[in-house]
């Protein structure tokens, strides 16, 4: 079984940046799709941003322009990177992996601790 840690979380300024790092164990990485969700306090879990085995990208309308994931499968990791955070991206950031990117956290039985994004002056 796939383990992820999740990683690069903090706190920063509204305009401001950060790297989410999401690295595996377990082999097999590079044969997945990974995903990035995130959950804010009274919110559902939502899709952010995933990519495919292949490397292609696919993202939430709201993040598009922002963030950007990215994978280095002899790290066995993947990335979020994420400018001009806004307060309302304030979350736990999770990821996951698939055979394809899943848009439907809801999909996913097991989890991992996360990692906390806050967006505040």
């Amino acid at each position: 079984q796939v383990h992820l840690v999740e990683s690069g979380g903090g706190l920063v300024q509204p305009g401001g940046s950060l790297r989410l790092s999401c690295r595996a164990s377990g082999g097999f990485f590079s044969v997945y799709a990974v995903g990035w969700y995130r959950q804010a306090p009274g919110n559902e879990r939502e899709f952010v941003a995933g990519i495919t085995s292949a490397g292609d990208a696919t993202y939430t309308d709201s993040v598009k322009g922002r963030f950007t994931i990215s994978r280095d499968d002899a790290q066995d990791t993947a990335y979020l990177q994420m400018n001009n955070l806004k307060p309302e991206d304030t979350a736990v950031y999770y990821c996951n992996v698939g055979a394809e990117i899943v848009t439907t956290p809801v999909r996913f039985i097991n989890w991992g601790q996360g990692t906390q994004v806050t967006v505040s002056s």
